[in-house]
């Protein structure tokens, strides 16, 4: 049985887009709705190729048709189509069955015991379903062992495989024109380290600047700050009398220099580990196609390669879109941030739209450090506290106002992510490799989200 393609386009660009000629399948325009009585004999193992998925004048019809057939093997996407025809996996059409294996994981059966109570677990059972929960206990605790550990080798390795697969459409766009991947990916790489040599040019002048004032803004900030005197004042001697018996005396000083060196210290990372980041990052992309390939070709089982075919393509498109959505969004923030801060009369409004775009990638503690940093300068260069809130409380209604409506709504409900988990996630990885892990944080949730619902699809979970 010939597969069938879904196909928006002249059937003369099949052999060019696919490297198949059209005689090896079962062509139906989606742009035709006299196409439709094609489909009425499709039968359940008829496999479905969508390079195109929502293109064709009536492409939901034919979609609905299709998804009422119960004919559930379809490789939506153009990349997905040409993997699956190279790799000579829709030579057999293959069913999907309805009655699938029933899984005897722990949670499995625990699912299975609350919907149906008559099987219960016994003794055995619960006891082996124990010893499984143990067992992946242990091994969560030491995998975290391990990533805390390895953090100097893993952190920019586990970067460059991010940013490459956020780059994945990139590349196989530019390698239908035939660029090779290794041009693409020095280009690439060079771009970036531009990018970084920029920022550090951006950030250096104005940070040295500040530092060499470090007494003078420090003396400011005391007078501006006069009505929290008493509180400090309250403050000191609780602390004086805590640390009474140690011999010590405590004090509340404000050491800006101290403040921003320890600061420096842990946001720059160190020479080898971004060497070992720029040098990943080019062998990610020049060989990323290959090693797709070779992870589908792991797998013996052809619904296995097929999974996992579907797996990388599901992470780099979620991926991709979200951060390419993102990316565009913080523009606009870093957009108006700039604007408004040259309005309020701020130095370097450059400057602070640039540290608006980087930080809005950190949910949360990002837009938080934006905020302390304007009221830090706002105390220095306006003349009173009020004035100094200004800033702070703009750039906290514009983060809000885009973290909750503006973001959401672009990205749609196709990679909704709950705020809770995002915030025990950025807490996690923040706390495991500091702040590149908070950068780090969002895409790797994206990541384990699409693995586990390849895993664990909905129909599997839903109890009732």
């Amino acid at each position: 049985m010939k597969p069938v393609l879904l196909w928006p386009k002249p059937q003369s660009a099949i052999s060019a887009t696919l490297d198949r000629s059209p005689d090896d399948f079962t062509v139906i325009d989606t742009g035709s709705r006299y196409e439709l009585r094609r489909l009425s004999e499709l039968q359940s193992d008829t496999p479905i190729l969508d390079p195109f998925p929502g293109h064709g004048k009536y492409y939901r019809e034919f979609h609905s048709h299709i998804a009422a057939s119960g004919c559930r093997y379809v490789i939506s996407g153009l990349q997905p189509c040409r993997d699956v025809l190279r790799l000579g996996l829709c030579d057999e059409p293959q069913l999907v069955a309805d009655e699938a294996p029933r899984s005897s994981g722990p949670l499995s059966r625990l699912r299975r015991a609350i919907v149906d109570p008559g099987s219960a677990p016994g003794p055995e059972t619960f006891w082996r379903t124990a010893a499984q929960g143990a067992s992946i206990g242990i091994f969560i605790l030491l995998f975290g062992a391990f990533l805390d550990l390895a953090r100097a080798i893993l952190l920019p390795i586990v970067s460059a495989l991010v940013i490459a697969t956020m780059f994945g459409p990139v590349s196989s766009r530019v390698g239908r024109y035939r660029v090779p991947h290794w041009l693409f990916a020095t280009l690439t790489v060079a771009l970036l380290v531009v990018l970084l040599n920029l920022a550090i040019v951006l950030l250096s002048a104005p940070i040295i600047e500040w530092i060499g004032k470090a007494p003078e803004i420090a003396a400011t900030i005391r007078n501006k700050l006069q009505i929290l005197e008493r509180p400090i004042a309250a403050l000191r001697d609780l602390q004086n009398v805590i640390s009474r018996g140690k011999g010590g005396d405590s004090g509340l000083g404000i050491n800006i220099a101290n403040f921003i060196q320890s600061g420096l210290s842990v946001l720059t990372p160190a020479i080898g580990e971004l060497v070992l980041f720029f040098v990943a990052l080019f062998f990610f992309l020049m060989g990323g196609p290959g090693l797709r390939a070779y992870l589908v070709l792991l797998s013996r089982d052809r619904d296995a390669r097929l999974r996992t075919l579907r797996i990388l393509d599901d992470i780099e498109h979620n991926l991709s879109r979200y951060m390419g959505t993102v990316s565009i969004v913080n523009m606009g923030v870093g957009l108006i941030t700039a604007i408004a801060v040259y309005l309020m009369g701020f130095p370097n409004p450059v400057l602070w739209g640039v540290l608006a775009f980087v930080f809005n990638y950190v949910p949360y503690i990002g837009p938080a450090v934006m905020v302390f940093l304007l009221f830090c300068v706002g105390l220095v260069i306006f003349p009173s506290l009020g004035y100094a809130l200004i800033a702070p409380i703009f750039f906290a209604v514009l983060t809000t106002i885009e973290g909750h409506f503006v973001t959401p709504n672009i990205v749609g409900r196709n990679l909704s992510l709950s705020p809770l988990i995002v915030f025990l996630a950025l807490a996690f990885w923040t706390w495991l490799w500091g702040p590149i892990g908070a950068l780090l944080a969002t895409p790797i949730l994206i990541i384990g989200l699409v693995v586990s619902k390849h895993f664990l699809p909905e129909e599997e979970i839903e109890v009732g």
